[in-house]
């Protein structure tokens, strides 16, 4: 009995031309989506809020392609900001930052009473403008709130300010993303006791989470301005679901480990190797235990997608996967932290920060095994199930060959 081996598959399937379109057009779809979001589907930024008795200290910090991006400053075209560039987008941004990332104490707007730095913090593919701003203080029982209306319009770019306050000996963390783009709290009297009187020396200490508006007395509550402040790790929570759905190469990775003939019991044990893997390394990693550099676990996702992709090709039928995708799945985990790593967590708050990240990922990855199995098993029940599998795995075999050389030549 002769052997059809996959070129032969993929001969006989290119000239079955309806078969081919019709298959591959949600495909090309999914291809054109990623490729318009490939220039920068993500973008974060990190806001460090120290409250001292005597001002409020704002630091913001904002990666070089989203300043690119706002500005329109790398003349050259070279992906990065020349200091020529940078001196002259300086006012530029720095206007743009003002207008859209705005500080209320008592619902009343406050601009900026210092601009004490604004600089490129050169670090690579890492490199983040950082400005440094000085607000007038806050006194007892004042309420003070942030909103960052940064690509509030722009219905590409994923962005996420990723939010850290200091008062006193207290921490609280919160991220910034979609519809939620506002923070507020309250200090207490006992808190704003608490306030260091300046800028040196300031503690993290215990962390607890800042009462938000939501948690103070109906006095308060009336003079308080009306802002959404949702729970630290409800923004977590959203910032995890977000970040897979702009993950292409992990749900890409998923598809391709998925689309093979398996067994029930065979997706069950895949599924779950890559949850209790990535899990192990998204935390491991956010907790600083292990620190691998980002010019490797990039190019290493591109690569698994590849592997996978050869594997669907090359074998009919696929067996003790689950191995494989646990190897794999580490390999993404460190991928999912790069966002919480930046942020410096408080030791007080990570634990439910970095559980709810994670939940937020699960959710979307369940969802999505949800709607694919059924999907899948009729595919398989029908007589294009082999060329479907080549077809869709060709196309991942060069989605991740391309990112691979583009990660490695970066």
């Amino acid at each position: 009995m002769s052997r059809i081996f996959p070129s032969k598959f993929l001969t006989n399937f290119f000239l079955n031309r309806q078969k081919f379109i019709i298959l591959l057009l949600p495909l090309v779809i999914f291809f054109s989506s990623i490729q318009s979001a490939q220039a920068h589907a993500y973008s974060a930024s990190f806001t460090t809020i120290n409250l001292l008795k005597s001002k409020i200290i704002m630091t913001f910090a904002l990666d070089e392609v989203s300043v690119i991006e706002l500005t329109h400053g790398d003349v050259n075209q070279n992906g990065m900001l020349d200091s020529d560039e940078f001196e002259a987008i300086k006012n530029k941004i720095e206007t743009t930052i003002k207008e859209n990332v705005g500080v209320k104490i008592d619902g009343e707007h406050k601009d900026w009473s210092k601009l004490l730095e604004m600089n490129l913090n050169r670090k690579g593919d890492a490199t983040q403008l950082v400005l440094k701003v000085e607000y007038p203080p806050l006194t007892p029982s004042q309420s003070i709130s942030l909103t960052d209306n940064l690509y509030q319009d722009d219905i590409i770019t994923n962005y996420v300010n990723l939010l850290k306050v200091n008062y006193g000996k207290q921490n609280s963390t919160s991220a910034l993303s979609g519809k939620d783009r506002t923070w507020s709290m309250i200090l207490s009297e006992s808190e704003y006791a608490g306030l260091k009187s300046d800028d040196t020396g300031v503690q993290t200490g215990e962390n607890k989470q800042a009462r938000t508006t939501s948690d103070t007395t109906k006095q308060q509550e009336a003079k308080t301005p009306q802002t959404s402040s949702p729970s630290g790790w409800i923004t977590f929570l959203k910032l995890g679901m977000t970040h897979i759905l702009e993950g292409y190469d992990h749900l890409l990775f998923l598809l391709a480990l998925l689309i093979a003939r398996q067994s029930f019991k065979q997706f069950v044990k895949v599924i779950t190797a890559f949850t209790i893997a990535h899990s192990l390394t998204l935390t491991l990693t956010v907790l600083g235990i292990i620190s691998v550099p980002a010019s490797i676990v990039e190019p290493a996702i591109a690569l698994s997608i590849c592997y996978v992709a050869i594997e669907n090709i090359f074998r009919k039928s696929v067996s003790h996967r689950w191995a494989l995708t646990f190897i794999f799945g580490l390999i993404h985990g460190m991928g999912f932290a790069d966002l919480l790593t930046e942020m410096k967590i408080p030791k007080g708050e990570l634990a439910i920060d970095l559980a709810s990240f994670n939940i937020g990922i699960e959710i979307i990855q369940l969802i999505i095994v949800v709607i694919l199995l059924p999907l899948l098993t009729l595919l398989h029940r029908s007589n294009i199930s082999r060329k479907a599998v080549i077809s869709v795995s060709t196309i991942a075999f060069v989605l991740g060959s391309f990112w691979l050389i583009e990660r490695i030549v970066a």
